[in-house]
């Protein structure tokens, strides 16, 4: 590393070294001797209300220093943990928000909400307390399905939200849909269930703190997927304390996927106590703590039409979805299950009509938000299984009709039907990649060897794209010091190696040898404002910042190079780490030019966050008709990825993502007890993850569309793969079992459900 790098060189990462030895700076490994244990007391009912609370005995239990609840959280005016994205309905009227409350007042709205907090001198002894803090609950009915909230007479969730109806949101042409159906040769059809899931991320949520009673600062230690937003939000909505008055700091995050971005009860009422006892503290949940308090995500139940004319083209599609938001509105949760569907249900085909509607409703279950795809897995799913349908029920095949229906070179950038802009795609070209590599004309040599062994052979395809999405606000900051650079920028690293292709940027912007530059991220004191990393746009916005970023380090050096030189700075040019007057052998080295003045350069962010990474993936597998049991045998993925700063991440990335979206495709699912809200798969005995015997060798290949959106030509890669796998290995099962009279079998595709469709 000693060299400068280019785009395109896949280095190691650079983090790694420290976390292989254990050096990781994770939170609870960083909470220093002194601290406070927190326990939070949390809800065994799905929906209550809170006659009362006795703290008497648990006050007096030994070790205790302090115990809240909501009496006092309202009592000090602390407010609504709010959404920051919204929707409307059809009048324009914002989707319903009633307070998210850190401790809600008089009922509690799903198992988990938080009725207490205490505060003792270790955790043992806080959990002695919570045996004996008696709370006294009565119990109301409770819905958990959106069925079951939006059924008239249901119990409602708020008493302020009648009909337990969060919105009534919808998108695209209705009349031009209904049109399009009308006129229509073929309609396939099909209605799914996407199961809820939960992130088993390695590292669970935590937090520490410390005062400092001289500055009246509180500090707090936390795994977040970007400091930022959560700092403003609890200063600004929660805590209604200066933003000077709060620091808030993320070193290492052991996985973050989504709903480490949410501001979360937990840390804003750590940073309350933490002023009102002069005292630090410290939280750590346990895995069966973080199946009840980080959000879950995919609650959906969609019917999905598409049109087809005589020759096969798609007309249109009608989506008619119920989205179940758990008992309160998350940060992002408006937009994730709506617009996530209304950016990619057009996959990658010309469909001139769109129409989807959905109802958004509120249940006692824990509330939903962003989980990895945020909302496109599922209508990818839907789409993706109605090719196939539409195929089988007209007499083709699924690659003949996706090849047909597939957008070309000339219509980018394309405009759908329900208003997004895909920016640059060669999708003929992915798609025949896709089939070369998997080798699809031997497929049928392999179905029949199967068969020859008793067991049920399928080849299912996934045509699928990616929105980038997130927070578009970004300052870096590069300084320039004797020995280095450090640049400071507001995304979060959760695991994607940041470090590595950041400093990649750097190196290459600068001609710096990537040792030689540190990345710093997550201290709401080092910049003034950034959005943290979600929607797989990280590297669109902090890499094009980080590179603006180098060019006004160039310039400002530039000023003192001419200064030191004795040189005009229209005669002096940067080169290979160097600022030189021109047609001379002078020259200052930009370290060298630190050491006399320390100098820097900043940029925000200034290109457009939107690009529309591409996919096509081919799935294999072995499906025993005896037991129901699935062996993904092949697993060919081709991404269209723009612009690659580094390949070995950009292939880590998607390995990752597949994994994910198989795991969610068959085995992956929270389950509630329908008649009590109880959480029936709270931990990782009961709630199952893909493990390396779930999954064959990953063929990973690439090409490259540069986006025209930002001027590195980036796109985001970390969604993409986790979008498009549940369709592929939906598609290969049911084409296994269509012989044997199989249609469809919904998410998770587990061995129960094929052996029981099997056995009809």
């Amino acid at each position: 590393m000693n060299a400068p790098l280019k785009f395109g060189q896949s280095i190691a990462r650079r983090e790694d070294r420290r976390f292989l030895t254990g050096k990781g700076r994770y939170t609870d490994d960083t909470a220093p001797a002194g601290t406070l244990a927190v326990l939070f007391v949390r809800s065994p009912h799905a929906h209550a209300r809170i006659a009362g609370i006795d703290k008497a005995d648990a006050l007096a239990s030994p070790g205790v220093v302090a115990i809240y609840t909501a009496d006092d959280t309202a009592a000090d005016g602390l407010g609504h943990l709010p959404a920051i994205s919204e929707i409307k309905d059809a009048a324009g009227n914002r989707h319903r928000e009633p307070p998210h409350l850190p401790m809600p007042v008089g009922k509690v709205r799903h198992v988990g909400d938080i009725v207490a907090m205490i505060v003792a001198g270790t955790l043992d002894q806080a959990r002695d307390a919570a045996d004996v803090l008696a709370v006294d609950y009565e119990e109301l009915p409770a819905v958990v399905t959106v069925g079951q909230a939006l059924a008239p007479d249901a119990p409602l969730v708020h008493d302020d939200v009648p009909g337990n109806l969060m919105c009534r949101w919808s998108r695209g042409d209705a009349a031009a849909t209904e049109a399009a159906f009308a006129r229509a040769a073929h309609v396939a059809r099909l209605s799914i269930r996407s199961p809820r899931q939960i992130v088993h991320y390695m590292e669970t949520r935590a937090a520490w703190s410390a005062y400092d009673a001289g500055a009246d600062l509180v500090t707090v230690t936390f795994g977040s997927q970007g400091v930022q937003i959560p700092h403003r939000m609890m200063c600004e909505r929660v805590l209604n304390v200066a933003r000077d008055r709060l620091r808030l700091i993320t070193e290492d995050v052991g996985g973050g996927f989504g709903p480490k971005y949410p501001i979360y009860a937990e840390p804003a009422l750590i940073a309350w106590a933490t002023r009102k006892l002069g005292r630090g503290l410290r939280w750590n949940a346990d895995r069966a703590e973080l199946a009840l308090a980080d959000s879950h995500s995919r609650d959906l139940v969609a019917a999905g039409e598409l049109a087809l004319d005589a020759d096969g083209r798609f007309l249109a599609i009608r989506v008619r979805a119920e989205a179940n938001y758990g008992a309160y509105v998350s940060m992002f949760a408006p937009s994730i299950p709506t617009t996530g569907m209304a950016k990619v249900i057009s996959g990658l085909y010309r469909i001139p009509a769109i129409r989807l509607d959905f109802d958004c409703a509120f249940t006692n279950t824990v509330p939903c938000d962003a989980i990895r795809g945020a909302g496109k897995p599922e209508a990818l799913f839907l789409l993706e299984r109605l090719v196939d349908i539409a195929a089988h029920e007209t007499g083709r095949s699924p690659i003949e009709l996706r090849r047909l229906n597939l957008l070309r070179p000339k219509d980018m950038p394309h405009t759908t039907a329900t208003g997004y802009t895909y920016d640059a795609a060669d999708c003929p070209r992915l798609f025949e990649s896709a089939l070369g590599h998997a080798d699809i004309a031997g497929f049928a040599a392999r179905r029949a060897e199967s068969e020859a062994r008793g067991k049920r052979r399928g080849l299912g395809l996934s045509c699928h794209l990616h929105g980038t999405g997130g927070i578009a606000d970004e300052h870096v900051v590069v300084k320039v010091e004797p020995d280095r650079l450090v640049a400071s920028l507001g995304t979060q690293s959760q695991g994607q190696g940041h470090e590595t292709v950041f400093g990649q940027i750097l190196s290459a912007a600068l001609g710096v040898p990537v040792d030689r530059i540190d990345i710093r991220q997550g201290d709401t004191q080092s910049i003034p404002h950034g959005g943290g990393t979600g929607g797989s746009s990280s590297t669109i916005i902090s890499g094009t910042t980080l590179a603006r970023a180098a060019d006004v380090v160039i310039q400002r050096g530039r000023d003192l190079a001419a200064e030191r030189l004795e040189a005009a700075p229209a005669d002096i040019s940067y080169r290979d780490g160097s600022f030189e007057v021109v047609g001379t052998d002078r020259r200052v080295g930009l370290f060298e030019l630190a050491a006399w003045k320390p100098f820097d350069g900043d940029a925000v962010f200034a290109d457009r966050m939107e690009a529309f990474p591409t996919g096509v993936m081919a799935c294999e597998v072995e499906v025993d008709p005896d037991t129901g049991a699935t062996r993904i045998d092949r697993f060919t993925a081709v991404a269209d990825a723009g612009v690659v700063v580094n390949p070995r991440l950009l292939e880590g990335q998607m390995h990752g993502g597949i994994v994910h979206g198989l795991g969610n495709a068959l085995m992956e699912e929270a389950v509630y007890d329908e008649a009590t809200g109880q959480l029936l798969s709270g931990t990782l005995m009961d709630y199952a993850l893909p493990r390396a015997d779930d999954v064959p060798g990953l063929q990973v290949e690439t090409i490259a569309t540069p986006s025209p959106n930002n001027f590195l030509g980036l796109k985001g890669m970390g969604e993409l793969p986790t979008n498009g796998a549940p369709a592929a290995l939906g598609n290969a099962i049911v084409d296994a079992l269509r012989p044997l009279g199989v249609r469809h079998i919904d998410m998770p595709i587990t061995a129960h459900k094929i052996w029981k469709a099997l056995n009809r």
